[in-house]
């Protein structure tokens, strides 16, 4: 597929299915739906959204690419008590940076139906960056910016920021700080979920995403400063 046009309506219909039918005899006898109906269009709208997240949402002077990845279907069950082979929902991840695609800052849609969820962000800080991020909160100038951002982006609309993992404040900072409560957190991330819009069977789901994304990008922006930041002072070392 060399153009995306939307998602069909099968793609939906074959994760309903998916859920229903969640074993391996299912999903073989299926598998051509699953190519033609989720990943070719999921191909197509992840190539046109690296575009469109290049050309709109990156910093002005910025030379890294919105790269893409399409999570896989298939569930690591080797430790999970939950032995269903597939996941039920479509994922895909964008990102800009040169650290392993994890590492990185960047947009993800996640189509489960009858829902569609869009975040922005950095969902898991890796142990080296998780303590630099704590520096970061508490820095005079990262802590107040990051407060910036996320006002930023909780004035634009219904966008939830989030992260928070720990329950006590991590040892060795001042829990009265002003910022304290940011460093409960294990990744920094903001999400909005709705009801899967008619945009979805049309080439507008580009737009329709865009959209939510420039509203959530102040923190994206926050992130690759911060990023930006440990490896200057890495590199400095």
């Amino acid at each position: 597929m060399s153009t995306f046009s939307g998602f069909p309506h099968q793609a939906v219909q074959f994760l309903l299915d998916l859920r229903h039918n969640n074993n391996r005899e299912w999903f073989k006898t299926n598998k051509s739906d699953f190519d033609q109906y989720l990943m070719e269009p999921a191909e197509a709208f992840s190539k046109a959204m690296s575009i469109e997240l290049q050309r709109q949402l990156s910093r002005a002077g910025s030379q890294q690419l919105v790269k893409h990845s399409i999570f896989r279907i298939y569930r690591d069950i080797r430790f999970s008590s939950d032995k269903t082979p597939y996941k039920t929902h479509l994922g895909i991840w964008f990102w800009q940076g040169e650290r392993p695609r994890m590492e990185n800052s960047g947009f993800y849609f996640h189509l489960e139906p009858p829902k569609l969820m869009l975040a922005v962000g950095l969902h898991t800080f890796p142990t080296p960056m998780l303590k630099a991020y704590r520096n970061a909160v508490v820095d005079d100038e990262l802590g107040l910016d990051l407060l910036s951002a996320v006002e930023e982006v909780e004035s634009a609309g219904d966008y939830k920021v989030d992260g928070k993992h720990y329950k006590r404040i991590p040892r060795g900072f001042d829990p009265t700080h002003p910022r304290a409560e940011w460093l409960l957190n294990n990744g920094l991330f903001v999400s909005t979920e709705d009801l899967i819009p008619e945009a979805l069977y049309k080439q507008e789901i580009v737009d329709y995403c865009l959209d939510h994304y420039s509203q959530m990008v102040p923190l994206h922006h926050w992130l690759n400063q911060f990023i930006a930041h440990i490896e200057t002072l890495a590199a400095d070392n």
